[in-house]
């Protein structure tokens, strides 16, 4: 057996993470995750039977499971898993100086889903990835158990609920079976939140997987009590990478890694990680996604009119005048988006105030609806991440002995950067639209800070490889999303380069998925006179690529927990 040692470290929220963790001979990794309600120990036996002592190997205690500290408390999420891994492989890649490029990660059923999420959402440059039946779709034998669990919530909060599963529904090893039974961390109890979080997450994650282009292999049971089977194929069909495996391992329970025969799949594993150890990393260029792949298709579909007379044409005419009456008779919010564009400066700044306003109380009803739809609470959600990310931003300049001046180069009136920024040293903003420019003027003489704002164009690279004084922090905040072309985009972030000296960093958002993309594609209106808000998205992949390729090296991620809106922190090199 392998030489084991524990450890902890600290997240950056201070909750304290166990893991396990076997030295190997060179600088190349196997991140193991567990399944949930488990802990690492139930993973200890992999890192033997995989059988590669060149590789180090490591094994959390996810949040609140083992020996790890936390709570399924009211702040956590699925999303806060996928977070809680990117800190996680960064740790180990940090601490033992392995490249993320060397890391491999082998995930089981929950542990499988955290990782498909934290692949979709954080684009990780890691070499590949085996999932072992990942919980997609958790079988539940109650007549609609998933809608009653979602309106009991509802009605009540937050409650738990006890995991039905019992050791002789997950392997045929009978001293498996005993130990699931005994072991005293296992914890059986799941935040309800949690577990619809994981239906949400799964489904999103198995729709939009084209994103996704990680070298992966499915390891499934075909014998499963515990998840349903359909979703795991339809997520492989869909996964973007041409480097994907898939096999079934017929009478297998649910613990594929840890089945009777669980030789057969371990095998697999092994043989799939050192098949993309044994090559270059595979990088698949996303550069030009604005011309080619699935987002661009998706695109020009949402430019295309509806067919006149169709259900869903009909639908959005109707939404379309109900949004019209409420602007002109009722919600302040809707009237404003009418009038300037729903993506507009103003707009965001409205939303960022929160505070629903309107002709009668039905009207600040009408307007409390419409702040609180998905889009805008994401968009409060990046505010926060994006403030949190400046005030990161500002510590780490000004530890390296430079200045914290901050630029942001399409600041609408700049409220985000104000509050977050305002114990920086110098601050820059910069609009296109003049009345932005004067909105935010107001906006600083209000708070009393010292900044300047200008009018500018933040796609002119000359202009900004010209700012003087250098900024040795850029923001480009909701801007890049508006714009489908890759060319302006490599333009503005060569223009960013060129201003931010090395050490510099730059904050950049992005929009991966929306849920309602064609709904603002069909109703809502935008800044640039009116036409139809139509977007297309951007991978984290696309555009962590476009980023890196102007200079940046992305060192920190923050997204939201319905995985809409990323900020990302990158350092130019």
């Amino acid at each position: 057996m392998r030489s084991v040692e524990e450890r902890k470290f600290a997240l950056r929220d201070g909750t304290g993470l166990f893991y396990r963790y076997w030295p190997g001979d060179e600088k190349k990794a196997i991140v193991l995750l567990h399944r949930g309600h488990e802990h690492s120990g139930r993973l200890a036996h992999v890192a033997d039977e995989l059988n590669l002592p060149e590789f180090s190997i490591f094994a959390w205690d996810a949040r609140a499971h083992g020996h790890s500290e936390g709570t399924q408390d009211s702040t956590v999420t699925m999303s806060t898993f996928s977070a809680d891994l990117d800190e996680f492989i960064r740790h180990i890649s940090a601490t033992y100086g392995i490249d993320m490029a060397n890391i491999a990660v082998v995930a089981q059923s929950v542990g499988a889903v955290f990782a498909a999420a934290w692949a979709h959402d954080y684009a990780p440059p890691i070499r590949c990835m085996v999932l072992a039946s990942p919980a997609f779709q958790v079988k539940l034998y109650v007549p609609f158990a998933r809608l009653g669990l979602a309106m009991w919530h509802k009605l009540i909060g937050d409650f738990f609920v006890q995991s039905y599963v019992k050791g002789a529904a997950l392997t045929h090893d009978p001293a498996r079976r005993a130990s699931y039974g005994t072991d005293p961390l296992i914890k059986r109890p799941i935040s309800a939140r949690v577990l619809l979080g994981l239906y949400t997450t799964a489904s999103r994650v198995i729709a939009d997987a084209q994103a996704i282009h990680i070298p992966a292999q499915l390891l499934l049971s075909g014998s499963d009590y515990v998840v349903h089977n359909k979703p795991q194929h339809l997520f492989y069909d869909n996964l973007g990478t041409k480097e994907k495996e898939i096999h079934v391992f017929d009478g297998f329970f649910h613990d594929t890694l840890g089945e009777k025969d669980r030789h057969l799949p371990i095998a697999k594993a092994r043989a799939f990680v050192l098949k993309y150890f044994e090559r270059p990393p595979v990088v698949e260029t996303l550069l030009d996604a604005d011309r080619r792949g699935y987002t661009y298709e998706e695109y020009q579909s949402l430019k295309k009119p509806l067919p006149a007379m169709s259900p869903k044409a009909l639908n959005f005419a109707i939404t379309r005048l109900s949004m019209k009456a409420s602007g002109q008779y009722l919600s302040d919010g809707i009237r404003l988006g009418v009038k300037t564009g729903f993506d507009s400066g103003a707009t965001l700044d409205y939303v960022y105030r929160n505070k629903p306003s309107g002709l009668t109380p039905i009207g600040k009803i009408v307007d409390w609806f419409y702040l609180n739809a998905i889009g805008w609470r994401g968009i409060r959600m990046r505010k926060q991440n994006l403030q949190s990310l400046i005030q990161q931003a500002v510590s780490l300049v000004r530890a390296s002995g430079q200045p914290a001046r901050i630029v942001d180069i399409a600041a609408g009136h700049g409220r985000y950067v104000l509050e977050a920024g305002a114990e920086a040293d110098a601050i820059l903003l910069r609009d296109f639209r003049q009345e932005n420019v004067e909105n935010g003027l107001r906006l600083i003489a209000s708070k009393g800070i010292n900044a300047k704002f200008e009018q500018g164009d933040a796609f002119d690279r000359v202009a900004l490889a010209a700012l003087d004084p250098k900024p040795t922090i850029g923001i480009v905040s909701g801007l890049y999303e508006l714009f489908p072309d890759n060319a302006m985009l490599r333009q503005s972030l060569a223009g960013m380069a060129a201003a931010i000296p090395p050490g510099g960093y730059l904050i950049y958002t992005g929009q991966p998925w929306h849920p309602q993309l064609e709904m603002i594609a069909r109703t809502l209106t935008s800044h640039r006179g009116g036409e139809p808000w139509v977007m297309r998205r951007r991978t984290q992949g696309e555009l962590d690529q476009l980023v890196s390729e102007a200079g940046f090296r992305k060192v920190e991620q923050r997204v939201d927990e319905w995985g809409i809106f990323t900020v990302s922190l990158a350092q130019r090199i």
